[in-house]
């Protein structure tokens, strides 16, 4: 994991060099004047460490020491705005943090586990898929289950969402949250619901797709083997008043952190979006995560929080815009350049 952090960390991909940049002023964003930059700020210095090179060094120091009623000046005075690729391509998402009940042991109704990582599963390299992995019963019998959910739909979206609060039946709850993957890509079943017919071209909401995979159990374990991706899960030691861990191993802020494509943002900047759709979003907000369906320089994946609430908010998100990600300032004068 230190290695894969690491490598998240860079901010000087090939893929960003090669990518088309364009460095705008701070009046060229709608709504930069009207945002609360205090809780930005804050996420920030949470995670601004991460990021490499003196300048980025510079910026995290001056965060740590600038009270929040100066968060305007200090993100002014220490940054530009790039964008990164092309603003028509933007996609914004949302997603969540799920709360399930569940049992810590297998009971008549809670029989449907979730996992840690075997130990013979070697990080990056490829496994066995999800269908491989149920139908050789792979894991079962091996001590590794963590805890057991009431039906396979909630496993399904708590590997897609990649952390969970388990309130478990004897009272506890338990955080858990992503420990490592089959190495097999993601491939959406919203998208082939659509393309087998069963929802028309916006009906395919994480909500009706739980609702349609319980109504119809044979098929609807059939639809989620067509994601071939398998996520294990570890158990998080965290305060029930923080978010889930990121990519960066420090708990998200709902409203205020984002899971990007590292090779495009570097993980730990600042990143003012633009989303257009029912429900604008400008604000401010910071790279503080990665997914596996979130590919490219204009993709993005919000973090709305945790429950019920924050989940139906996250699953109607699949609006354009543009996102800008704020640059320190010798490091946007260099693009602007073409260095």
């Amino acid at each position: 994991m230190a290695g894969l952090l690491a490598a998240l960390a860079l901010s000087g991909s090939a893929e960003m060099a090669e990518a088309k940049t364009q460095v705008l002023e701070f009046s060229q964003l709608r709504g930069w004047g009207k945002d609360d930059l205090a809780p930005a700020l804050a996420a920030f210095a949470e995670t601004c460490a991460r990021l490499p090179g003196p300048d980025w060094g510079e910026a995290c120091d001056a965060a740590r020491s600038t009270d929040p009623d100066d968060a305007r000046s200090f993100f002014e005075t220490q940054f530009r705005p790039v964008v990164v690729g092309n603003p028509k391509t933007a996609l914004f998402t949302g997603y969540y943090e799920p709360e399930l009940t569940a049992s810590a042991v297998r009971t008549a109704k809670y029989r449907f586990p979730i996992y840690r990582r075997p130990p013979e599963m070697i990080p990056g390299r490829r496994w066995f898929s999800r269908a491989e992995i149920e139908d050789r019963h792979i894991l079962q019998g091996r001590g590794l289950e963590i805890a057991w959910l009431s039906n396979p739909v909630d496993v399904f979206f708590l590997q897609v969402q990649g952390s969970g609060r388990l309130l478990l039946t004897d009272g506890r709850v338990m955080r858990v949250g992503f420990a490592a993957k089959n190495g097999h890509p993601y491939r959406s079943i919203g998208k082939e619901l659509k393309r087998r017919g069963v929802f028309g071209s916006h009906g395919a909401s994480a909500a009706r797709i739980r609702a349609w995979a319980l109504k119809h159990p044979e098929e609807g374990r059939e639809i989620l083997r067509f994601n071939p991706s398998f996520v294990f899960f570890r158990v998080l030691d965290l305060s029930h008043d923080h978010g889930p861990l990121g990519a960066l191993q420090v708990p998200l802020t709902a409203g205020r952190s984002l899971a990007v494509d590292p090779r495009f943002v570097p993980l730990g900047a600042p990143v003012w979006i633009d989303k257009h759709g029912r429900h604008p979003i400008r604000r401010l907000m910071v790279a503080q995560d990665t997914g596996t369906a979130i590919k490219g320089a204009q993709r993005a994946d919000i973090f709305y929080g945790s429950g019920a609430g924050a989940g139906r908010a996250a699953s109607g998100v699949h609006d354009g815009g543009r996102i800008v990600v704020l640059m320190p300032v010798a490091r946007a004068v260099a693009m602007a350049d073409g260095g």
